[in-house]
């Protein structure tokens, strides 16, 4: 009874300091077998030969704002390459004092991006914002209208031709990809056939084909005088490239959907379109968010091979830049600032994928 009635007086205990924080979860991950102790020694002494070379080559001696003579005389990165070419770049041959207009065009394309990242503004609303800003960036690059002077698709490169090409073909490439997907599982013999044969002839061939065909060969078979815009051939080979991968994505999620869910959706008098859109397309496309992620991730880093058919992408205009003698010297720089932009934009990709994945996690 009385140590009932008696006060706890004893302190609360707390976990030794090396259970805990930054030196628990490096006992726990880094050191918690002797294979593992050896792997990081190993990696430290491996990252202590490496990272203060290259710090101090990147940012120590680097060269920001200098000559290419200066660049060499100093030893270290020459970022000067990338600032004293930045417009060019970016941009391309855009007219010099009409590049505001791609600029403004990338800055409303970043916005409506970062609008839509929130699932509360999939509205009706959002569907009007994209097609008024997609309007405004096409009526920026190419002009023509409300005084704005006309710019020839011709002119159009770097970062604008980049986003276009992967923005547009990758938003156009998903739908077509769904629809391949369900034409594939049709019980109509012609549509799955036609979609079959579709799907296993372009999966079959390198993109690479796919661009010169649409570059050199498709403009053979037009009438004498026709031509059609060399971005659009482009495009279009990238939209059927990647919308037959996608539609094998979408295919092995609507076979992963419960055979009881199509079932249901029959007992309750449901049409075929109209199951598909209410519930059986719905858990297919959550469940294969991050296959589908990662094909559109491998799509947009596929946009630089218009390389080879001389669209003046972000990576082309790169190039061009590296041809000048000056800077010859200076390519390493040049591609770590391409690599960034990409790993940039594939980042918010993969973020934006984990995100959505665990919002539409349904799991308990």
């Amino acid at each position: 009874m009385e140590e009932i009635l008696r006060p706890n007086t004893t302190k609360e205990m707390k976990p030794p300091v090396i259970n805990v924080g930054i030196i628990g979860w490096m006992r726990a991950n880094l050191f918690n077998s002797w294979f593992n102790t050896t792997l990081t020694l190993i990696f430290t002494y491996l990252l202590y030969l490496t990272v203060p070379p290259f710090v101090e080559w990147a940012f120590i001696n680097s060269n920001w704002i200098s000559t290419s003579e200066e660049c060499k005389a100093s030893g270290g990165a020459c970022w000067s390459v990338v600032t004293a070419n930045i417009r060019f770049i970016l941009f391309g041959f855009y007219p010099h004092a009409l590049q505001w207009r791609p600029l403004l065009a990338i800055v409303i394309l970043v916005l409506l991006l970062i609008y839509s990242q929130n699932r509360k503004h999939w509205r009706k609303s959002l569907g009007y914002a994209w097609a008024i800003g997609l309007f405004s960036m096409g009526l920026l690059l190419k002009g023509g209208l409300f005084g704005l002077e006309s710019v020839d698709s011709t002119n159009w490169g770097g970062l604008p031709l980049t986003l276009l090409l992967s923005v547009f073909g990758l938003t156009a490439a998903y739908p077509v990809g769904i629809v391949l997907a369900l034409g594939r599982q049709s019980k109509m013999p012609i549509i799955k056939s036609f979609c079959l044969v579709y799907i296993e002839l372009i999966r079959g061939v390198p993109l690479i084909s796919l661009l010169f065909m649409s570059s050199v060969v498709f403009p053979l078979f037009l009438p004498e005088g026709v031509s059609i815009n060399p971005i659009l051939r482009a495009q279009v080979a990238i939209i059927m490239f990647t919308a037959a991968y996608i539609a094998e994505v979408v295919r092995g999620g609507l076979q992963g959907v419960d055979r009881g869910q199509y079932e249901a959706a029959e007992s309750l008098g449901l049409t075929y379109f109209q199951s598909m859109r209410r519930i059986i397309l719905p858990q297919a496309l959550k469940i294969v968010i991050p296959p589908s992620v990662g094909v559109l991730i491998s799509a947009f880093k596929d946009t630089s091979l218009v390389v080879i058919i001389a669209l003046y992408d972000l990576l082309k205009t790169t190039q061009t830049t590296l041809t000048d003698p000056k800077w010859m010297g200076s390519s390493t720089e040049a591609y770590i600032f391409v690599a960034l932009i990409y790993f940039v934009c594939c980042f918010f990709m993969s973020n934006y994928s984990r995100k959505l994945e665990k919002e539409l996690d349904t799991s308990l």
